[in-house]
């Protein structure tokens, strides 16, 4: 059995993260697949303003309170009147409010990108996705049968490169010399994404490398942003620090650097990686689980401590006194090792085999 399905997708978040991009590419590829999918979402979130137009989209408050009662009410009235076969759920809020009635045809899975806690959010689901080894290890630690859970990795979108003069255009409005060596870092600007070491690391750099002034640029936005801007103050670095802010589409600042550094203190996959990849970029990754998951060392990427300013200010150097040779060699394994496994149709197909597993076994 493999033909079209009908999925719905809930996510109950607000902000415009790695769950928020995974779901919009996911929702957009299964429709493309030819499936029916349907899109629910927090009402005035910014995916609203990402998602497709051709996809049939419901928006409901899913307010981050015991109160809502509305929201699981509705999400249940919308399965049992749609009664699509897969309703998958992302995230906390969306899978605790996600409750499908005893008979009915539609199998919920929840799908989960991080070490989440699992009792009153999870466990009542049908089938669990995690994106990475460890986490499937994690869930299954946590007492979900493994029967019923699968590991599934993300995927991104290879894109055409941006025009030279568009690339040219982004340079002079971030103030960046024509002729400087560009390391590019980006997130939600919050502890665990190790932002202050890139700042530490990137204060012992030289100023030039082989007679190119050498930038940073930190895409993002988040909590953390003033005390980062005044971390880069205290470094003397302000001058070679660009801030673009958060990015909906920060595919041209990929295509404008020329190595990605990865500074998370934890990350359980590392969609980043994957997009520097996409783009044709050198990486540079702390050794969190994600990071080594995807991330042969000297092959396809450079691995260094977490938490270690000075190891990632070394192996950044060595990579850009390489010489754009090495970079392009590291940056086209990392090309490789996207295609390979973590491809759109890769992904899609293991998510719609995934599907048609769990409806022949439990349907």
């Amino acid at each position: 059995m493999s033909g079209p399905l009908h999925s719905m997708h809930i996510i109950g978040s607000w902000q415009f993260g790695g769950a928020e991009r995974f779901f919009l590419r996911l929702v957009e590829a299964l429709h493309q697949s030819g499936d029916r999918v349907t899109a629910v979402y927090r009402g005035k979130s910014r995916v609203r303003q990402a998602l497709a137009g051709q996809i049939e989209r419901i928006e409901l408050p899913m307010f981050n309170n015991i109160w809502d009662f509305y929201s699981p009410l509705k999400i249940r009235a919308l399965v049992k009147q749609r009664r699509p076969d897969i309703v998958q759920t992302y995230m906390g809020r969306a899978s605790h409010m996600t409750r499908i009635g005893r008979g009915w045809k539609s199998l919920h899975v929840a799908r989960l990108g991080g070490f989440y806690k699992v009792r009153g959010y999870y466990e009542h689901a049908d089938a669990w996705v995690a994106n990475s080894r460890e986490l499937y290890e994690y869930l299954a630690a946590q007492g979900l049968p493994r029967e019923r859970l699968y590991r599934i990795g993300n995927f991104v979108a290879i894109e055409p490169p941006t025009a030279a003069a568009d690339l040219a255009a982004l340079r002079r409005r971030s103030g960046i010399p024509a002729e400087a060596l560009i390391i590019f870092s980006l997130g939600r600007l919050i502890e665990i994404k190790g932002f202050a070491d890139l700042l530490d690391a990137f204060s012992r750099l030289p100023r030039t490398i082989g007679g190119r002034p050498l930038w940073l640029m930190l895409a993002g936005a988040g909590p953390l942003g003033k005390s980062l801007r005044r971390r880069a103050a205290q470094l003397s670095i302000t001058d070679r620090v660009c801030w673009p802010g958060w990015q909906d589409q920060p595919g041209p600042l990929f295509d404008l650097a020329d190595l990605f550094v990865c500074p998370s203190i934890r990350e359980t996959l590392g969609n980043v990686i994957l997009e520097a990849w996409a783009h044709r970029l050198p990486v540079v990754a702390t050794a969190t689980s994600g990071a080594r998951e995807l991330i042969r060392d000297g092959v396809n990427g450079l691995l260094c401590p977490r938490r270690d300013p000075e190891a990632l200010a070394e192996r950044c150097s060595l990579l850009l006194r390489e010489g754009a040779a090495t970079r392009e060699n590291l940056a086209a394994a990392g090309m490789t090792s996207l295609i390979s496994a973590h491809s759109q149709p890769a992904v899609v197909a293991a998510y719609r085999d995934m599907y048609w597993e769990l409806i022949r076994k439990y349907r």
